[in-house]
């Protein structure tokens, strides 16, 4: 068993035992290349299906070729989609940074789609090292009601036991890719050629590392046209994954401000 291999196995581990313990659960799909690969290792855990609802929280603001992928591939994989909307922006919290402000629309999208099927789990494609707020996360994160999240009072994970029992009343977030990197991505999505939207691909010296909604994500300079240059990019690289993403740089608790209130 090489390196993936072990990632791939804990991964499918942590999907079976949230399928195992845990009813009525969906998974979050924002198209990008995280739960794509989310996706892919629950077709792997399930022989080829997907037990459960797919949800794209929509901001209606997301890219012409993300919308093209999301047809396609729901298609193609057999997903029971759902795509839920988000609320006017004069829904939000008028005291968050404008981008920040923007991207909590999903928050209140994703909370409103909670209320309307009560799902008591959800699978997200988050990693440790995206951004220092998701670091603090765990694989089996409980969130309070309103699915407020306290960063402060976590269970314990030591040595790969999970907390897999919650009371029926508690929302349970299923983190399966926590422990993946960046380059980890890239090199399984090669070695299983996962389908990925192109905007991840360099054109014209840029291309798009982290995908959001159009309006507050910015692309890279980058000549990484292909899988191999992307992960020899990503082998040398200085530049942070979401430096491209306005909200990560309005303010310094920005993120951490959305993370508890429910964002991803």
């Amino acid at each position: 068993m090489d390196y993936l291999d072990s990632l791939e196995a804990e991964s499918v581990y942590i999907l079976r035992e949230a399928f195992a313990k845990l009813d009525n659960i969906a998974v979050l799909w924002s198209l990008g290349k995280d739960s794509n690969v989310v996706l892919w290792l629950i077709r792997k855990a399930f022989l080829g299906h997907v037990p459960f609802p797919v949800m794209h929280v929509d901001t209606g603001k997301k890219f012409p070729e993300m919308y093209a992928f999301r047809e396609r591939y729901s298609k193609e994989w057999g997903l029971r989609l759902l795509v839920e909307p988000c609320p006017p922006i004069d829904a939000v919290d008028p005291t968050l940074p404008p981008a920040a402000r923007s991207a909590a629309r999903k928050t209140h999208g994703l909370n409103d789609a909670l209320k309307k099927y009560g799902f008591r789990g959800l699978v997200a494609g988050i990693r440790r090292d995206e951004e220092g707020t998701r670091a603090k996360e765990r694989y089996f994160s409980p969130r309070g009601e309103g699915n407020v999240w306290n960063l402060r009072d976590q269970p314990p994970e030591f040595w790969n036991q999970y907390m897999t029992t919650f009371p029926p009343d508690v929302h349970v977030r299923i983190h399966p890719l926590l422990h993946w990197t960046e380059l980890d991505i890239w090199r399984y999505t090669k070695r299983e050629n996962i389908p990925l939207i192109s905007l991840y691909f360099a054109k014209d010296g840029k291309r798009y590392r982290s995908l959001g909604d159009q309006d507050i994500t910015s692309p890279m300079a980058s000549n990484a046209d292909t899988l191999d240059a992307i992960i020899a990019e990503l082998e040398t690289t200085r530049v942070a994954e979401r430096s491209g993403r306005a909200m990560d740089h309005e303010a310094e608790d920005a993120f951490e401000r959305l993370r508890a209130s429910g964002y991803l």
